[in-house]
């Protein structure tokens, strides 16, 4: 069985937020607005909710693998 993760591009990342509102229980901006992936192991009940978040991203820093 594969595991999906989810992996951040931390560069392209603008802080924008909108991952973090599609999918709190998998991520976070901190206090200083950097994205923080709380839980990268996707599994497969959570994979509908991470799609959200990559779909979301306006600068694609997100991406399933």
């Amino acid at each position: 069985m594969s595991t999906t993760r989810i992996e951040l591009d931390r560069p392209r990342c603008e802080g924008h937020g909108l991952c973090e509102e599609a999918a709190p229980d998998l991520m976070h901006l901190d206090d200083d607005g950097e994205l923080v992936i709380d839980r990268p192991e996707i599994d497969e009940a959570d994979l509908p909710t991470a799609q959200d978040a990559v779909r979301v991203c306006p600068v694609a820093a997100l991406k399933l693998v």
